[in-house]
């Protein structure tokens, strides 16, 4: 049985073959580059084998790549080991979700489209362990590693001043009770806190807005890499960690799924004072 290549390994592959192409370059004269043979070259542009720091520095220098298009590919290939928080709980989060969360560390843009469910990033402790809680594939002991794990992503991410967090959500995650009445009127009372801060943009999908762009479609998650603009990862949620796609066509289709997704939202303002009210009434 073939393993199949993981996101990172499809990313960075696409890349170098793309930067190889462009300047004219075969496989042998990439080849030549590494002092290597060419099949060492269509493997790693396929994803089917890593590739070391210094080669992968190697090829970029001498296809002219940037310094800043370099460190995020290296990034994606090589996580820095700080940033490698989800080692611990490498056995309780499954291959789909663990390789999308690696990939998301390097990523400048996260954009989530959540129609019942408030999105993970976004939950506070209680609410997430109630979400954990209603998963039938974790018992006890690997739900409290995954919501550690979850809490942990959370924390990071809000620390990344960097990353832009762009999230639609459906009116119906706003009155999913989830955790009990308590929760619920903690949990909106944080997402109205979350509505002022610089690096979230939170619009809601209301009730009345009828059709829209992702009417049959579920929970979605797009990272976008503004070092690499031609990159991009979609997360679609589900058992067993969901899937992963990668590639442009994929990309572009719910990139513009998502634009529409947002014309069809209240706009940022209009969303504050509909979660500050509901927060208000709960």
């Amino acid at each position: 049985m073939v393993e199949t290549p993981s996101v990172r390994r499809r990313l960075l592959g696409a890349a170098l073959r793309r930067h190889r192409e462009s300047l004219g370059y075969r496989l042998d004269d990439a080849a030549r580059i590494l002092e290597c043979d060419r099949s060492k070259i269509s493997r790693i542009e396929s994803g089917q084998r890593g590739i070391r720091p210094r080669d992968l520095r190697d090829l970029l220098t001498e296809y002219g790549v940037g310094e800043q298009e370099q460190q995020t590919l290296t990034a994606i290939a090589h996580p820095h080991r700080e940033r490698a928080w989800w080692q611990p709980y490498a056995e309780v989060l499954p291959g789909p979700l663990l390789d999308y969360l690696i990939t998301e560390t390097a990523a400048s843009q996260i954009q989530v489209y959540q129609p019942q469910q408030l999105p993970d990033l976004l939950q506070i402790p209680e609410y997430a362990r109630a979400v954990a809680a209603a998963d039938p594939n974790l018992s006890a002991g690997p739900q409290d590693l995954f919501l550690e794990a979850m809490l942990i992503r959370q924390q990071l991410i809000s620390e990344h001043r960097q990353l832009e967090l762009d999230v639609v959500i459906g009116e119906a995650a706003l009155h999913q009770l989830v955790g009990g009445t308590e929760v619920m009127r903690a949990q909106l009372a944080r997402l109205a806190e979350m509505t002022n801060c610089p690096q979230i943009t939170l619009q809601a999908l209301p009730f009345v807005g009828g059709p829209h762009p992702a009417g049959a479609s579920g929970p979605l998650s797009i990272l976008r890499f503004a070092d690499a603009p031609n990159l991009g990862v979609v997360h679609l949620p589900g058992p067993g960690g969901g899937i992963i796609l990668d590639s442009p066509l994929d990309i572009a289709s719910y990139t513009r799924a998502f634009t529409l997704l947002k014309a069809s939202a209240l706009t940022p303002a209009a969303t504050a004072q509909l979660v500050q009210e509901m927060a208000t009434r709960k």
